[in-house]
């Protein structure tokens, strides 16, 4: 069984400055703070003794591979993205980092942020702007009647508010 594995699909590559924040906060809390922390956990374990059977060096040595694979990634995902940092010029229409508000034909509504791939984080009010649903949002205005397909089936939406925070 070989390694190889195919490259999967490409990210979209903007991200808002919220988002390019917290992951340089992420990479600076790795390389700055944990990192020290485990090395010198691990060079502690090491002047133990035998490391073939020290639990605490092989796991120390397996967390400084995690890190490091972390911060590659981090480095290589920031350099690659453009951070959208400006409000568009017209902004009743949904462009990357806006708030839409939709509600479908019983009057439920739902809240949804457009943003990068990198920024989602389990937070249920953003969604990717590569996820089918931002998809069909994009370049829409506030009125208009959307069909969604998600996991319970299709709906009908309609756009009722569309709004883009000051501090991108």
């Amino acid at each position: 069984m070989s390694r190889y594995r195919p490259p999967g699909a490409p990210k979209g590559a903007y991200i808002t400055k919220e988002g390019a924040d917290k992951l340089l906060a992420e990479l600076k809390y790795l390389w700055k703070e944990k990192r020290p922390e485990v090395t010198q956990s691990v060079s502690d374990a090491a002047k133990l003794g035998d490391r073939s059977e020290n639990a605490e060096y092989i796991y120390g040595k397996k967390q400084l591979r995690e890190i490091d694979r972390r911060v590659r990634y981090l480095e290589k995902r920031l350099d690659q993205c453009t951070v959208v940092d400006r409000l568009p010029l017209d902004r009743s229409i949904v462009f990357f980092g806006a708030w839409v508000t939709l509600e479908d034909e019983e009057g439920n509504q739902e809240r949804f942020r457009i943003v990068g791939p990198d920024e989602i984080d389990h937070n249920e009010a953003y969604i990717s702007m590569d996820s089918p649903v931002a998809k069909s949002l994009l370049k829409r205005r506030e009125g208009d009647e959307v069909l969604l397909r998600r996991a319970g089936g299709e709906k009908t939406y309609f756009i009722e508010l569309i709004e883009y925070v000051e501090s991108m």
